[in-house]
């Protein structure tokens, strides 16, 4: 598959089996991660892969993070959140856990390195898409709290960017769907220009 064609066909894909995802299809995909660009070639990324009872630590801190969140986390109601919540980590046989690292050269711009990761992010997504495989990446905020720092010990400057849910997929997904590329762009040129 051209590039052009995985870009427009991959799709985030959440049903997976519980099949374990081989060491070398996992490879290849942190591999494309780190051909991703970065400014000053700080290459700022930092990988941690679960699988198996490696998913449980993650599963146990996400469930700490929730239970901050609650007036009272011992009512029935949220003690089945928190149930479900320690489950997440197994909804994929393997996670990929993207974080950064920033760079301590005084010439590097911190969101830039936020960026390179992002960007290595997505080479990971379009190569599990290639090998044929189901990925999601998942954020939001458990991602930034300081126990997820602590869980892959991280620095006081480092931050985890997401979890990318990765397995063998149980279903087709349907086509996407984007706006029209005019409705996003503005071109600004001279006269002899497009």
């Amino acid at each position: 598959m051209d590039v052009l064609e995985a870009i427009k066909t991959r799709r985030s894909i959440g049903f997976v089996s519980d099949e374990p995802v081989s060491k070398d299809l996992l490879e290849q995909i942190l591999e494309a991660g780190t051909w991703a660009p970065s400014h000053h070639r700080t290459e700022p990324w930092r990988f941690f892969v679960l699988t198996g009872d490696g998913r449980k630590p993650l599963g146990e801190t996400l469930a700490k993070i929730a239970e901050k969140g609650m007036d009272d986390p011992s009512t029935d109601s949220n003690k089945k959140k928190l149930e479900k919540t320690l489950e997440k980590p197994f909804r994929a046989p393997a996670i990929i856990v993207a974080a950064v690292e920033p760079s301590d050269n005084p010439k590097v711009i911190e969101e830039e390195e936020y960026g390179a990761v992002y960007a290595s992010i997505q080479n990971m997504l379009l190569a599990t898409h290639e090998l044929g495989l189901g990925g999601f990446w998942r954020t939001g905020k458990p991602c930034y709290d300081p126990l997820m720092k602590e869980l892959f010990g991280l620095s006081d400057k480092g931050e985890v960017l997401g979890f990318l849910y990765i397995g063998h997929p149980t279903r087709d997904v349907p086509a996407g769907k984007r706006k029209p590329v005019d409705d996003v762009t503005k071109w600004i040129s001279d006269e002899s220009g497009y």
